[in-house]
């Protein structure tokens, strides 16, 4: 809850796993990996709870489709840009106010041994 106590409500995608062909290095590119997407979407208010309306909320089946339709199409060089084109898609649902995306690479190749590496990208929808 807020500070006024009025109800809000946040929809995630957690976990999804896409295969694409993102990065700086032409290898990247021609051998692509498995990415990992979060999204989390603050929705402009709580009417679903109440209404029980898919329309009043995020459907994430949809949200999952469009994530790996993106993930999965043409090539970007930077996570922060993957990140970017998320959560533009995000922001055009009709009930989202804000909206945070983390984008992991579990397979990136560094000198050093990682466990993965990841951008978390926040935008709010202009005005909220």
């Amino acid at each position: 809850m807020n500070g006024g106590g009025e109800p809000q409500i946040r929809v995630e995608l957690r976990g999804l796993v896409v295969f694409g062909r993102h990065g700086v290095h032409a290898g990247e590119r021609e051998l692509g990996q498995r990415f990992v997407v979060d999204v989390a979407i603050d929705l402009q208010g709580a009417e679903a709870a109440e209404s029980d309306r898919l329309e009043d909320t995020v459907d994430y089946s949809s949200l999952a489709d469009d994530v790996a339709a993106i993930v999965s199409g043409p090539s970007v060089s930077l996570l922060e840009r993957l990140a970017g084109l998320i959560a533009e898609r995000a922001l055009e649902q009709p009930a989202a106010r804000a909206v945070e995306v983390t984008v992991r690479k579990p397979h990136v190749a560094l000198p050093h041994p990682v466990a993965e590496t990841a951008v978390t990208l926040r935008r709010s929808r202009t005005g909220a």
